[in-house]
């Protein structure tokens, strides 16, 4: 099971959700406090069982959130950023070079999220 890692940032909190081989699966943006941050975690869990809205495919659907974006970055490379019920985005991916390996790092919060634990370092 995976684990989500909450620390202190240059300017307040975040948090990665980690694979249970330590590999980040998504990250947080910066929180100012860590009870934000704790909500966070939350809303991830919360969406996590979200849909999958494919931008990099021409006349996509538009989804309601909350949502996973499945996009390519100005390097070319597939990333995922998961969105709350607001719009709101919670969580983000690393760069993918292939669209199958983004669709497994949804999968893997789809599967990690719901019961990770929370560990602060």
């Amino acid at each position: 099971m995976g684990k989500f890692v909450v620390k202190e940032a240059k300017e307040g909190f975040k948090f990665d959700l980690k694979a249970n081989n330590g590999e980040i699966i998504a990250s947080s943006q910066v929180y100012t406090t860590l009870s934000a941050c704790e909500s966070g975690v939350e809303s991830v869990r919360t969406a996590s069982s979200a849909e999958v809205e494919d931008q990099t495919v021409s006349g996509y659907t538009e989804l309601k959130h909350p949502k996973f974006e499945v996009y390519t970055d100005k390097a070319g490379e597939f990333r995922f950023r998961l969105k709350a019920r607001n719009g709101e985005i919670v969580a983000a991916s690393e760069g993918y070079t292939t669209k199958a390996n983004c669709l497994n790092g949804i999968e893997s919060v789809k599967k990690n999220a719901p019961e990770a634990e929370v560990v602060k370092e």
